[in-house]
């Protein structure tokens, strides 16, 4: 299968829905479109999840109700299935604490 020339397209296009969802405390619960009943998977500080049910538990587990996020950056590469590799870094503040964390996340 042949590469997809709009990779890059798809990726930001993807990472900017994907966290205009999951940044409104009011939409949150629909990120679980985003994912697979069986085939998504998801490492959290060292705890592996599998499948959307118990990744929205784990993510629906955190203590935050507002985040605030700043992506730094957003790199996206071609699969050989025509899929997309994405790759984004950031910043975010939840608000529970004043504290910013930096963030690497890794979506197919």
């Amino acid at each position: 299968m042949a590469l997809n020339p709009q990779y890059a397209d798809i990726g930001n296009g993807f990472v900017q829905q994907y966290y205009a969802i999951f940044d409104d405390p009011a939409q949150r619960a629909n990120v679980v479109n985003f994912y697979s009943a069986t085939e998504s998977f998801m490492t959290f500080e060292g705890q592996q999840i599998q499948g959307s049910a118990k990744i929205m538990e784990k993510l629906s587990s955190l203590s935050f109700q507002k985040i605030s996020r700043v992506l730094t950056a957003i790199d996206s590469q071609p699969m050989f299935d025509g899929g997309v590799l994405i790759n984004v870094l950031g910043r975010l503040q939840v608000s529970t604490k004043f504290v910013v964390y930096i963030f690497f996340y890794n979506l197919q």
